[in-house]
């Protein structure tokens, strides 16, 4: 009881360890796994209570109320609907047992504590995730130059006058070329699968 006690004061029970790749099939989170769309795990943090997992296409944490309680709570970020803001590494001083890495999932703040031990893995993970941070950035911004030109281009191509097309006509063709073109794009800038981060930080 007394070595409970300690360890919540000194907040150890809340240090997550960095899960070894061969152990991921025992924990909680490879249960959600979307394997069927070659969804695959990256890197995993697990405390007494929670699992952060990262993945090719998504972030996953298994929220526990406390290390006692069987109870979890799944949340999933999928890197398609919520853009990561705000990375943040803060080392280990002298005397502290864990670094803690920081970061906003839409508009969801995660703050995970690991042992110091992983700091090596830890700074490959910050980097991962700031290197999917900025292509968002970049993505959405490319994404939000192109609809305008769409829009201006649209607006030009209605006030070009011809004899042998009708406004409905007109109108009809501006549509459907705008909602092709609005598919292609937003699969190209709105990307659902980060694998090639991934790999390029993790694994080299």
């Amino acid at each position: 009881m007394f070595k409970k006690i300690a360890a919540d004061a000194l907040g150890l029970s809340d240090i997550g360890i960095v899960v070894p790749r061969e152990d991921y099939d025992k924990t909680d989170a490879d249960d959600f796994i979307l394997h069927e769309i070659d969804e695959k795990i990256y890197f995993l943090i697990k405390t007494k209570a929670d699992e952060y997992c990262f993945t090719n296409r998504a972030i996953i944490h298994v929220d526990g109320e406390s290390a006692m309680s069987k109870k979890r709570l799944l949340r999933r970020y999928d890197y398609s609907m919520y853009t990561i803001t705000d990375v943040f590494l803060e080392t280990a001083g002298t005397i502290d047992l864990d670094v803690e890495i920081k970061f906003t999932i839409g508009n969801s703040p995660l703050s995970i504590d690991i042992h110091k031990r992983f700091i090596d893995d830890i700074k490959d993970l910050y980097k991962a995730l700031h290197a999917i941070s900025y292509e968002q950035k970049q993505n959405a911004y490319k994404l939000e130059a192109a609809e305008k030109s769409l829009q201006i281009a649209s607006s030009s191509i209605g006030r070009i006058g011809n004899d042998n097309v009708t406004p409905s006509t007109s109108f009809e063709e501006i549509t459907r070329f705008a909602n092709s073109w609005m598919i292609d794009h937003k699969d190209k800038y709105k990307k659902d699968d980060f694998s090639h981060v991934y790999d390029l930080y993790m694994n080299n």
